[in-house]
Protein backbone atom coordinates (compact mmCIF):
# COMPACT_ATOMS: atom_id res chain seq x y z
CA UNK A 1 0.00 0.00 0.00
CA UNK A 2 1.24 3.81 -1.17
CA UNK A 3 0.33 7.06 0.06
CA UNK A 4 0.31 10.31 -1.30
CA UNK A 5 -0.23 12.35 1.56
CA UNK A 6 0.92 15.77 -0.30
CA UNK A 7 -2.50 17.05 -0.61
CA UNK A 8 -3.45 16.18 2.95
CA UNK A 9 0.04 18.55 3.82
CA UNK A 10 -1.36 21.12 1.74
CA UNK A 11 -4.95 21.50 3.27
CA UNK A 12 -3.29 21.42 6.43
CA UNK A 13 -0.80 24.22 5.91
CA UNK A 14 -3.43 25.99 4.58
CA UNK A 15 -6.06 25.40 7.40
CA UNK A 16 -3.05 26.20 9.87
CA UNK A 17 -1.89 29.21 7.65
CA UNK A 18 -5.40 30.69 7.76
CA UNK A 19 -6.66 29.95 11.24
CA UNK A 20 -3.56 29.87 13.23
CA UNK A 21 -4.28 33.86 14.36
CA UNK A 22 -7.61 32.80 15.68
CA UNK A 23 -6.58 30.02 17.38
CA UNK A 24 -3.67 32.06 19.43
CA UNK A 25 -6.46 34.78 20.21
CA UNK A 26 -8.74 32.23 21.74
CA UNK A 27 -5.97 30.18 23.37
CA UNK A 28 -4.61 34.01 25.24
CA UNK A 29 -7.84 34.84 26.12
CA UNK A 30 -8.85 31.60 27.55
CA UNK A 31 -5.66 31.88 29.88
CA UNK A 32 -6.20 35.42 30.74
CA UNK A 33 -9.66 33.89 32.25
CA UNK A 34 -7.85 31.59 33.88
CA UNK A 35 -5.37 33.68 35.66
CA UNK A 36 -8.41 36.20 36.81
CA UNK A 37 -9.89 33.07 38.52
CA UNK A 38 -6.59 31.97 39.92
CA UNK A 39 -6.17 35.85 41.37
CA UNK A 40 -9.66 36.23 42.79
CA UNK A 41 -9.39 32.10 43.92
CA UNK A 42 -6.16 33.22 45.90
CA UNK A 43 -7.73 36.44 47.29
CA UNK A 44 -10.71 34.55 48.73
CA UNK A 45 -7.72 32.50 50.94
CA UNK A 46 -5.41 34.75 51.40
CA UNK A 47 -8.09 37.86 52.89
CA UNK A 48 -10.59 37.84 55.45
CA UNK A 49 -13.81 37.97 53.73
CA UNK A 50 -12.94 40.09 50.45
CA UNK A 51 -15.31 42.59 49.41
CA UNK A 52 -17.04 41.95 45.66
CA UNK A 53 -15.39 45.62 44.73
CA UNK A 54 -11.89 43.76 45.87
CA UNK A 55 -12.84 40.38 43.78
CA UNK A 56 -13.26 42.22 40.11
CA UNK A 57 -10.37 44.63 41.14
CA UNK A 58 -8.71 43.46 38.13
CA UNK A 59 -9.44 42.66 34.13
CA UNK A 60 -8.53 40.68 31.04
CA UNK A 61 -7.24 42.99 28.16
CA UNK A 62 -8.48 40.44 25.76
CA UNK A 63 -5.91 39.64 22.26
CA UNK A 64 -6.75 40.30 19.24
CA UNK A 65 -5.69 38.96 16.02
CA UNK A 66 -4.09 42.50 14.98
CA UNK A 67 -2.23 42.50 18.82
CA UNK A 68 -1.85 38.70 19.70
CA UNK A 69 -1.42 40.03 23.28
CA UNK A 70 -3.68 39.33 26.60
CA UNK A 71 -3.25 40.91 29.48
CA UNK A 72 -4.30 40.80 33.60
CA UNK A 73 -4.20 44.48 34.84
CA UNK A 74 -5.97 46.22 37.41
CA UNK A 75 -9.40 48.16 36.55
CA UNK A 76 -8.68 52.39 36.04
CA UNK A 77 -10.86 52.79 39.58
CA UNK A 78 -8.16 50.77 41.07
CA UNK A 79 -5.70 53.36 40.40
CA UNK A 80 -6.66 55.52 42.92
CA UNK A 81 -6.97 53.09 45.58
CA UNK A 82 -3.53 51.86 47.34
CA UNK A 83 -4.74 48.60 49.46
CA UNK A 84 -4.39 45.86 46.94
CA UNK A 85 -0.79 47.42 46.17
CA UNK A 86 0.40 47.07 49.37
CA UNK A 87 -0.85 43.66 49.59
CA UNK A 88 0.87 43.14 46.82
CA UNK A 89 4.43 44.28 47.54
CA UNK A 90 4.03 45.02 51.30
CA UNK A 91 4.93 47.55 53.53
CA UNK A 92 3.10 50.81 55.32
CA UNK A 93 -0.16 51.45 53.40
CA UNK A 94 -0.85 55.25 52.43
CA UNK A 95 -3.80 56.96 54.91
CA UNK A 96 -7.15 56.75 53.42
CA UNK A 97 -9.41 59.84 52.72
CA UNK A 98 -11.56 58.88 55.74
CA UNK A 99 -7.49 59.15 58.09
CA UNK A 100 -6.95 62.19 55.94
CA UNK A 101 -10.16 63.89 56.56
CA UNK A 102 -9.53 63.02 60.51
CA UNK A 103 -6.39 64.63 60.44
CA UNK A 104 -7.10 67.72 58.76
CA UNK A 105 -9.94 68.79 60.73
CA UNK A 106 -10.12 67.09 64.17
CA UNK A 107 -7.17 65.85 65.39
CA UNK A 108 -3.05 66.52 64.26
CA UNK A 109 -0.65 64.59 62.76
CA UNK A 110 1.10 63.51 66.17
CA UNK A 111 -1.57 62.25 67.37
CA UNK A 112 -2.92 60.45 63.85
CA UNK A 113 -1.35 58.32 60.92
CA UNK A 114 -4.30 55.48 60.71
CA UNK A 115 -7.59 55.24 61.93
CA UNK A 116 -7.95 50.92 63.22
CA UNK A 117 -11.46 50.37 64.10
CA UNK A 118 -11.66 48.50 67.59
CA UNK A 119 -13.63 44.95 68.30
CA UNK A 120 -16.47 47.23 69.85
CA UNK A 121 -17.28 48.54 66.48
CA UNK A 122 -19.94 47.44 64.41
CA UNK A 123 -18.79 45.38 61.62
CA UNK A 124 -20.40 44.51 58.24
CA UNK A 125 -20.82 40.74 56.28
CA UNK A 126 -17.26 41.55 55.34
CA UNK A 127 -15.97 42.60 58.69
CA UNK A 128 -15.52 46.14 57.67
CA UNK A 129 -16.81 48.81 60.08
CA UNK A 130 -20.65 49.56 59.20
CA UNK A 131 -21.17 52.17 56.71
CA UNK A 132 -24.26 53.55 59.19
CA UNK A 133 -21.56 53.80 62.43
CA UNK A 134 -18.85 55.44 60.60
CA UNK A 135 -20.76 57.97 58.91
CA UNK A 136 -22.80 58.64 62.30
CA UNK A 137 -19.63 58.63 64.32
CA UNK A 138 -17.76 61.18 61.41
CA UNK A 139 -20.85 63.35 61.79
CA UNK A 140 -20.73 63.61 65.38
CA UNK A 141 -16.57 64.75 65.18
CA UNK A 142 -17.66 66.93 62.40
CA UNK A 143 -15.59 64.82 59.99
CA UNK A 144 -17.63 64.19 57.16
CA UNK A 145 -16.47 66.08 53.74
CA UNK A 146 -19.09 67.53 53.32
CA UNK A 147 -19.51 69.98 56.08
CA UNK A 148 -23.31 70.23 55.96
CA UNK A 149 -23.79 66.56 56.90
CA UNK A 150 -21.62 67.33 60.35
CA UNK A 151 -24.19 67.42 63.36
CA UNK A 152 -24.58 70.28 65.17
CA UNK A 153 -24.09 70.23 69.06
CA UNK A 154 -28.15 70.84 69.18
CA UNK A 155 -28.62 67.82 66.92
CA UNK A 156 -26.83 65.36 69.12
CA UNK A 157 -28.59 66.28 72.16
CA UNK A 158 -31.86 66.17 70.27
CA UNK A 159 -30.56 62.31 69.50
CA UNK A 160 -29.72 61.26 72.84
CA UNK A 161 -33.30 62.45 73.99
CA UNK A 162 -34.26 59.11 71.65
CA UNK A 163 -32.12 57.37 72.90
CA UNK A 164 -29.20 56.93 70.44
CA UNK A 165 -25.23 57.19 71.64
CA UNK A 166 -23.11 59.58 70.50
CA UNK A 167 -19.71 59.88 69.03
CA UNK A 168 -16.93 61.67 70.52
CA UNK A 169 -12.56 62.29 70.26
CA UNK A 170 -11.47 63.23 73.55
CA UNK A 171 -9.88 66.47 74.49
CA UNK A 172 -8.76 66.30 77.84
CA UNK A 173 -6.44 63.13 77.79
CA UNK A 174 -7.91 61.04 80.00
CA UNK A 175 -8.85 58.59 77.48
CA UNK A 176 -6.91 56.88 74.62
CA UNK A 177 -6.93 58.82 71.47
CA UNK A 178 -9.57 57.56 69.31
CA UNK A 179 -13.11 57.77 68.66
CA UNK A 180 -15.71 56.85 71.41
CA UNK A 181 -19.17 55.93 71.76
CA UNK A 182 -21.56 56.80 74.77
CA UNK A 183 -24.66 55.00 75.11
CA UNK A 184 -27.97 56.81 76.76
CA UNK A 185 -26.86 55.67 79.59
CA UNK A 186 -23.66 56.61 79.97
CA UNK A 187 -21.79 53.83 79.32
CA UNK A 188 -18.08 54.28 77.33
CA UNK A 189 -16.55 51.82 74.91
CA UNK A 190 -14.24 53.04 71.93
CA UNK A 191 -14.99 52.06 68.51
CA UNK A 192 -11.68 53.33 66.67
CA UNK A 193 -8.01 54.34 67.94
CA UNK A 194 -5.63 56.53 66.62
CA UNK A 195 -2.68 55.23 65.63
CA UNK A 196 0.94 57.06 65.37
CA UNK A 197 2.08 54.61 62.80
CA UNK A 198 0.49 53.45 59.43
CA UNK A 199 -0.31 49.40 59.45
CA UNK A 200 2.29 47.13 58.05
CA UNK A 201 1.50 44.57 55.87
CA UNK A 202 3.49 41.19 54.21
CA UNK A 203 3.47 40.74 50.79
CA UNK A 204 0.26 38.11 50.39
CA UNK A 205 -1.51 38.75 46.92
CA UNK A 206 1.48 37.49 45.17
CA UNK A 207 -0.31 38.83 41.70
CA UNK A 208 2.46 38.29 39.44
CA UNK A 209 3.59 34.68 40.56
CA UNK A 210 -0.41 33.84 39.94
CA UNK A 211 -0.71 35.38 36.50
CA UNK A 212 2.81 33.93 35.73
CA UNK A 213 1.96 30.01 37.60
CA UNK A 214 -1.44 30.11 35.36
CA UNK A 215 0.56 31.20 32.44
CA UNK A 216 2.88 28.15 32.21
CA UNK A 217 0.71 25.43 33.51
CA UNK A 218 -2.48 26.86 31.10
CA UNK A 219 -1.61 28.12 27.52
CA UNK A 220 -1.15 24.86 26.35
CA UNK A 221 -3.83 23.26 27.27
CA UNK A 222 -5.84 26.42 26.20
CA UNK A 223 -3.57 25.96 22.72
CA UNK A 224 -5.06 22.63 21.86
CA UNK A 225 -8.80 23.54 22.73
CA UNK A 226 -8.28 26.74 20.71
CA UNK A 227 -6.51 23.85 17.78
CA UNK A 228 -10.41 21.43 18.80
CA UNK A 229 -12.35 24.06 18.43
CA UNK A 230 -10.70 25.74 15.14
CA UNK A 231 -10.95 22.11 13.36
CA UNK A 232 -14.73 21.92 14.26
CA UNK A 233 -15.89 25.27 13.09
CA UNK A 234 -13.86 25.18 9.97
CA UNK A 235 -15.70 25.59 6.92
Amino acid sequence: MAVDASDFLRRSGEFMQRQLPQIEVWALNKTGDDALSALQDRMKVSFDRPTRWTLNAFQVWRATKSTRLAMVQERPSVGRRHYLKVQESGGPRQQTALEKLIEARVVSAEILRAVVPTRDARVDSYGNWSRGERNQALSEIGAQRDRAANATETSIKRARRRGRSSYFVPRNGGLTPGIWKRTVGGDLSKVATFAKRAPLYAPRLKFEDTVAATYRDRLEPNLKWAFERAVQTMR
